[in-house]
């Protein structure tokens, strides 16, 4: 009994004809265009909006001719009961994919739509627009470095019946083709590229990922990066790798190049006054300050501003600030400085309103930063300074550092 050994069964060779059955057409097994390399054959031309299933047979096509005739007589008969079962309120968000007797019909809906009992299998399919992330992975670049990469993706159906015939899951099926591509696009990139070219990578990633996903009928609108931390630095070459500052509200929709140098001009924005306006001096307001002021603390930091606190300043500042200073043994102190009213205020402590923006670094940093040597824009793309605010008007604080250098 066990003596024999086991042997395959014969498999099907996809060069010999192949045989119709009883309710199949024999002329869809003759066409040479039946079979298209995809792996969903079965579907009719649902993308061309073509539901004739060209494999159905005459026989089976009575049947089921039959069987819907008798369940619309007996629909008909039932009606003021039947009519809470059959008839569906589909949005205009949404769309009805109804299988009849297990073959595919076109897709129903918005308003009223008829469904029928037993015979029909209905599945609803959202059409707006939505929205997952790839959570941030490890991708190992071309020059050798490490990067913590990850993706904002928004993606819409645009045909409910491929979306539901072509794919089991959907949503599973769509996060790991787009993190697959987003791990092989990178791959092929360096840190500088990824860093520098982050929108225009966004946009062939998403290339990528419609050529795979639309024969499900889905498209995908939007591809954003989320660039993480530096795990390691790239190999020594001719040009280190350039890191990007955080994304600045208003200019996400920029590439790199122009990014940067939106970056400088919105850095300069709080010195683009005319230049007649600069040429003014006002001697009995700046008189009093014979030399360039070189505090060595906070507190003689917030005498040189007193000093230079003027109408004129309030008039191009507008603004209140509040500083949270953190100090090098780990105390904190809270700082102000109001340029919105009057000849401006500033002290220990904090406002009494709320503040226009707020800005939190360390003792150091400030003291560098009024001093001139420290940059406030550099010091917000580096991490030293945390603003919450608009960071167009904490950019003004320039003002009054050019003040105090004066």
């Amino acid at each position: 009994m066990f003596s024999k050994s086991y042997q395959l069964l014969p498999q099907r060779d996809s060069t010999a004809p192949r045989t119709p059955g009883l309710f199949v057409d024999s002329n869809s097994f003759t066409q040479r265009s039946y079979h298209k390399g995809l792996s969903f054959d079965y579907i009719p031309n649902v993308s061309e909006n073509d539901f004739t299933d060209t494999s159905q047979g005459w026989l089976s096509w009575i049947c089921n001719l039959v069987v819907v005739f008798l369940v619309y007589i007996c629909t008909f008969i039932t009606f003021p009961i039947s009519g809470w079962f059959v008839l569906k309120t589909v949005p205009n968000y949404q769309r009805i994919v109804v299988f009849r007797l297990g073959r595919i019909c076109p897709p129903k809906g918005p308003g009223i739509v008829l469904v029928l009992p037993l015979i029909d299998q209905w599945q609803k399919v959202d059409l707006r627009t939505r929205a997952f992330n790839i959570p941030p992975c490890q991708v190992t670049t071309q020059d050798g470095g490490m990067l913590s990469v990850g993706a904002d993706i928004q993606f819409r159906i645009w045909n409910p019946v491929m979306s539901v015939v072509s794919v089991q899951d959907l949503n599973a099926s769509t996060r790991m083709t787009a993190q697959n591509a987003l791990t092989h696009s990178l791959v092929k990139k360096t840190v500088r590229e990824i860093q520098t070219e982050k929108v225009k990578l966004g946009e062939y990633l998403r290339v990528d990922i419609n050529e795979m996903t639309q024969p499900w009928g889905l498209e995908v609108d939007r591809v954003e990066l989320t660039l993480g931390s530096l795990l390691k630095a790239p190999e020594e070459g001719p040009s280190g790798p350039l890191i990007m500052p955080p994304s600045v509200p208003g200019l996400e929709g920029l590439t790199g190049p122009i990014q940067q140098l939106a970056m400088h001009f919105l850095s300069h924005s709080g010195s683009s006054q005319p230049q007649q306006e600069d040429s003014i001096t006002f001697t009995d307001e700046l008189s009093s300050v014979p030399q360039a002021i070189i505090p060595s603390s906070v507190e003689e930091l917030l005498t040189g501003v007193q000093l230079v606190l003027s109408e004129t300043l309030v008039c191009r500042v507008g603004a209140c600030f509040q500083f949270d200073i953190s100090s090098g043994d780990g105390q904190h102190h809270s700082y102000y400085v109001d340029l919105s009213q009057g000849s401006g205020a500033v002290g220990v402590g904090s406002l009494c309103r709320e503040p226009d923006v707020t800005l939190s670094m360390s003792d150091s940093d400030l003291l560098a930063m009024f001093q001139g040597g420290l940059r406030p824009f550099a010091a917000y793309t580096s991490g030293r300074l945390k603003i919450q605010g608009d960071i167009k008007t904490a950019m003004k604080l320039e003002e009054l550092i050019k003040l105090l250098k004066r």
